[in-house]
């Protein structure tokens, strides 16, 4: 039964296709064990889709029983890039390419639609936040982490103290654009991966589903043309790729291998900047059989190259609950707006 008289948070996740949203109790207890998605409509543009963020908000609302006036804040997140305070690039990204959306105050919009403070962060810093407390429990307060979101692009975030660190202009932890060496990480004769965004050599160049389908695979079924992949169209063998990978396909497992050893240079990179106690991995390999997943982190670990000090004191481990982590990290945050002091450990209740 669900007490209604404890104050709550409402999580909002905001996708390409899709609203998840998540109940947090004060207390730190989710009411949602799963999803309660529904459209988000963000084609439609910015009116349209703040109307579907207001309605999975009103719905997951009645899905849990929770009273109106009991919600004391509302966290947001969406796909970068987005400044701190929630305003969409002037450039648009994936997800709000429409010209209505470039420049779009999409926090305040939400604010002013439901009448409840807003806390935004883009959905890589919601990912590694959720990460963050899921893994370190009644220590997230007094402990660092970075984390690495491998989806289309590559996300990530930085939290200090159990606080996602978002910069002056709400770019920081924004990984998948971070330079990485390319010297011995390159095979033979393989271009210089370059990133939509423009660069060569960023991490996001070498480890995304953007980076599989434009730059490593296809370097790599040049030289076997005889695979089965060869025969399918680029973008779909791509998002196939994983699948090879999973069941110990050679040309597949390169592919990944390059992909987690770019990972480990990044993480390299971070060890030296902020020296976290905890490096975390999330996206689609999330979703992948164990042995596939255990493999894949352990790749990423063998490229982290940490000194002895450090390495003692460093875990490796993967995002949990990918496709909640979003709604429940920004649940985090709206909670930490509301109450400062450390939230205890989520516990799932009904």
């Amino acid at each position: 039964m669900v007490d209604v008289d404890v104050p709550v948070v409402v999580g909002l996740d905001n996708g390409g296709t899709s609203n998840n949203a998540t109940v947090l109790r004060l207390d730190g207890r989710f009411l949602v064990d799963g999803l309660v998605e529904t459209p988000s409509e963000v084609t439609a543009g910015p009116e349209v889709a703040i109307e579907a963020l207001a309605r999975a908000f009103d719905g997951v609302l009645a899905h849990t029983g929770v009273p109106r006036d009991r919600v004391r804040a509302v966290g947001l997140d969406t796909p970068g890039p987005a400044s701190a305070s929630g305003v969409i690039s002037s450039r648009g990204s994936t997800n709000f390419a429409q010209s209505a959306w470039h420049g779009f105050d999409v926090r305040g919009a939400l604010e002013r639609r439901l009448g409840l403070p807003v806390i935004y962060h883009n959905d890589g810093n919601a990912a590694a936040l959720y990460a963050h407390h899921v893994h370190f429990g009644a220590d997230a307060t007094t402990r660092s982490s970075v984390a690495a979101i491998v989806g289309t692009g590559l996300g990530g975030g930085v939290v200090i103290d159990g606080r996602v660190v978002t910069g002056a202009a709400g770019m920081a932890g924004e990984f998948g654009h971070v330079h990485i060496p390319l010297a011995g990480l390159l095979a033979p004769g393989q271009p210089e991966p370059q990133c939509a965004c423009g660069f060569v050599g960023d991490a996001e160049s070498v480890a995304s589903l953007t980076a599989i389908g434009r730059n490593l695979l296809p370097f790599r079924l040049a030289g076997n043309p005889g695979h089965p992949l060869s025969q399918e169209p680029p973008a779909r063998a791509a998002k196939l790729l994983r699948g090879y990978a999973e069941r110990g396909d050679p040309l597949a497992r390169e592919v990944f291998a390059q992909q987690a050893a770019a990972l480990g240079r990044l993480f390299t990179i971070a060890a030296n900047f902020t020296d976290p106690h905890a490096y975390f991995v999330g996206g689609g390999v999330v979703e992948a059989t164990p042995e596939f997943r255990d493999w894949f982190l352990d790749t990423v670990r063998a490229h982290t190259v940490l000194r002895e000090e450090q390495a003692a004191l460093a875990t490796f481990a993967l995002v949990p609950d990918r496709d909640m982590a979003g709604a429940r990290g920004v649940a985090i945050a709206a909670a930490e707006a509301v109450r400062p002091a450390a939230i205890p450990p989520a516990v799932l209740i009904d």
